[in-house]
């Protein structure tokens, strides 16, 4: 028998043996009690979900989850200009969501506007990043390191 001390367990476990709930570091913890589960399945499954329409003006910003009574508030970011045909789709997406999931996991929907333009200009300064790595990487002597970095950076550049 041994006794864990650092992940402040008070229970002495038998050669490592330990539940699976604690085994889970804290931070995961408190998003598994939040649902946050669901808010993981409905970003990967948003395109599925709501159609190809409404998933390119829109992507799910956050859910609030009420403790209580389970019901949950999903906040979309929509592109400025297209918030009608969202606001519309409202009933539809809520539809949509619970029965993928087989309960009343939403109650309602609230808009957020966002500024595409804004994107752009973060995309750019990306770039403009970009080219200046790929300067300095071309001026590393050593061909390993050199062609490693490059890899990483393409790679970086796709994600």
């Amino acid at each position: 028998m041994h006794f864990k001390q650092n992940n402040k367990e008070t229970k002495s476990y038998v050669q490592g043996l330990r539940s699976f709930g604690n085994t889970l570091p804290r931070g995961i913890k408190g998003i598994l009690k939040k649902n946050g589960y669901n808010y993981s399945e409905i970003i990967n499954k948003w395109g599925m979900l709501v159609g190809k329409d409404i998933s390119k003006l829109s992507y799910p910003k956050t859910i609030k989850m009420n403790r209580i009574d389970k019901n949950a508030i999903l906040i979309i970011a929509v592109e400025r200009g297209n918030e009608i045909e969202v606001e519309y789709s409202k009933n539809h997406i809520i539809n949509k969501i619970n029965s993928h999931f087989g309960y009343q996991l939403l109650n309602q929907i609230k808009i957020e506007t966002f500024n595409p333009k804004n994107q752009n200009k973060k995309q750019l300064i990306r770039n403009n990043i970009s080219k200046n790595m790929e300067k300095k990487i071309s001026e590393i002597k050593s061909k390993e390191i050199r062609k490693s970095l490059s890899q990483f950076l393409s790679s970086s550049k796709n994600d």
